[in-house]
């Protein structure tokens, strides 16, 4: 009992939301889901959830089918959004198994009415949820086409007053530019989100950040691919960029 009000302590945000990409879940394949990324995933997910991090998180559906990729190919995109909306879905359950198989509670909500498979997602029961210490997952983006999922994310973020968004990513922070791309490419380690205009950098799309921007909700883009670096962004330290108002 005395370890976990310690662990408690440690942790700087009381409650996050916890943004991952569809593409991140494939690990090293090239389609769908990669069981030994999804079992670490889940494994820094439990352990912040254990230290009293209560954790609401949104997926994307990449790794699936993305909607605006489809509507280059002939799809509609409405049609094409709502694919991409299913894809979230297996995504959050595939998660979710994951974190019973590491003995913590989580829930799946969905945007869209999917009983039942998931509860239709209200702000009043998934906070309700949260307080309880069960992981909240929400899937379906916001229920509508033209969104991304980090839109869908930020808008989740606000909507359950989160401390902070944690965007797990495959890179490390933001960079001025493509560090795949270009080895000249500097690291921020924080930058405002006017800045973030100013310099056209890619983050999010930019109606995420207007809407982040506007609702004064900082966040942190980190390396989620690296074991233990969930923890270390949930405690404070520096890992990452963090995203904040002037």
């Amino acid at each position: 009992m005395h370890s976990g009000k310690k662990n408690i302590i440690s942790m700087k945000y009381k409650r996050i939301l916890l943004k991952l990409s569809g593409e991140s879940l494939q690990g090293n394949q090239h389609y769908g889901i990669d069981a030994a990324r999804l079992k670490d995933y889940a494994r820094q997910i439990a352990e912040i959830a254990r230290a009293g991090v209560q954790t609401a998180i949104v997926i994307g559906g990449g790794n699936i089918f993305r909607g605006l990729a489809g509507a280059t190919q002939g799809f509609d995109r409405i049609k094409g959004d709502q694919m991409g909306m299913l894809a979230t879905v297996i995504n959050s359950l595939a998660l979710s198994s994951a974190l019973e198989g590491e003995s913590v509670k989580s829930r799946v909500f969905t945007a869209v009415r999917m009983e039942p498979i998931g509860r239709f997602y209200s702000r009043e029961t998934a906070v309700e949820a949260l307080q309880n210490g069960e992981i909240v997952i929400i899937a379906g983006g916001t229920g509508n086409p033209f969104f991304t999922t980090d839109t869908a994310s930020v808008l989740r973020g606000v909507e359950l007053q989160a401390d902070v968004m944690l965007k797990g990513t495959r890179v490390n922070g933001i960079y001025t530019a493509d560090p795949e791309k270009d080895p000249a490419a500097q690291k921020f380690d924080e930058i405002t989100y006017d800045e973030v205009y100013r310099r056209g950098l890619k983050i999010m799309d930019l109606t995420a950040v207007a809407l982040s921007r506007d609702n004064r909700l900082p966040i942190v883009v980190f390396d989620m691919d690296t074991v233990g670096n969930l923890k270390k962004v949930a405690e404070g330290k520096k890992i990452g960029t963090l995203v904040y108002n002037d």
